[in-house]
């Protein structure tokens, strides 16, 4: 018996069993419009990221990408899913926000902390290409005797902040964003905490989203 897939089972068992009951509707609902998602959101593929469950969404309500990293490659760069994804949620669906976030003990971060990690992951190591000028930033700017979890997380907010830079050179973004019809951010979710800090609005400070900040 494959223990791993039963597990999975029982999970959707529960799903259908105590979870979809109370909200048949909403998914009814969802499945018989077409989806009109307000806001894509960009994120690790990391297993202790939930972005429906961090921001409490329901079916049709986010459109979510994930891969190594929170990675958006410049137009031109590496043309693929992402790319895709990003076309196709911005010119197709519509969305009205874009949100990119990372997170904290990120692998992915790690391994640019210590290149020598990834020689055996050579797709990997490939891949965080996207993130070299991230980590040029955290070193230019590395206050003296910067411990390594502050560099570890300046080196996320530093990589939120480029993989933002990189996505305003897709066309179909750079388009909506001028006609004002599209805006982002930047997020780092500090898992341990179940807090999300957020830079909007162009700026590189990340802040807390409060109950307060929120009502004003």
């Amino acid at each position: 018996m494959d223990q791993v897939l039963e597990e999975l089972k029982a999970g959707i068992l529960h799903f259908q069993n105590e979870i979809y009951p109370p909200n048949a509707e909403k998914y009814k609902k969802a499945v018989s419009e077409p989806q009109q998602p307000s806001t894509l959101i960009v994120t690790c593929a990391d297993s202790r990221i939930d972005p429906e469950l961090i921001t409490q969404s329901g079916p049709g309500e986010i459109f979510v990408t994930r891969n190594i990293g929170n990675l958006v490659p410049a137009y031109g760069e590496m043309l693929g899913g992402v790319s895709a994804v990003i076309e196709y949620a911005v010119s197709a669906l519509k969305v009205k926000h874009v949100a990119i976030c990372g997170h904290s003990d990120c692998g992915a971060m790690k391994a640019l902390l210590d290149p020598g990690s990834l020689e055996s992951l050579g797709s990997v190591k490939n891949w965080m290409r996207n993130a070299e000028a991230a980590m040029n930033v955290t070193d230019s700017l590395a206050p003296a005797n910067e411990s390594p979890l502050d560099r570890l997380k300046r080196l996320t907010e530093e990589n939120v902040l480029l993989q933002l830079q990189h996505l305003r050179t897709h066309p179909s973004v750079a388009g909506a964003i001028a006609r004002k019809e599209l805006t982002l951010s930047g997020w780092v979710y500090d898992i341990g905490a179940g807090q999300v800090r957020i830079a909007e609005n162009g700026e590189r400070e990340f802040h807390p989203v409060r109950q307060e900040s929120h009502n004003g």
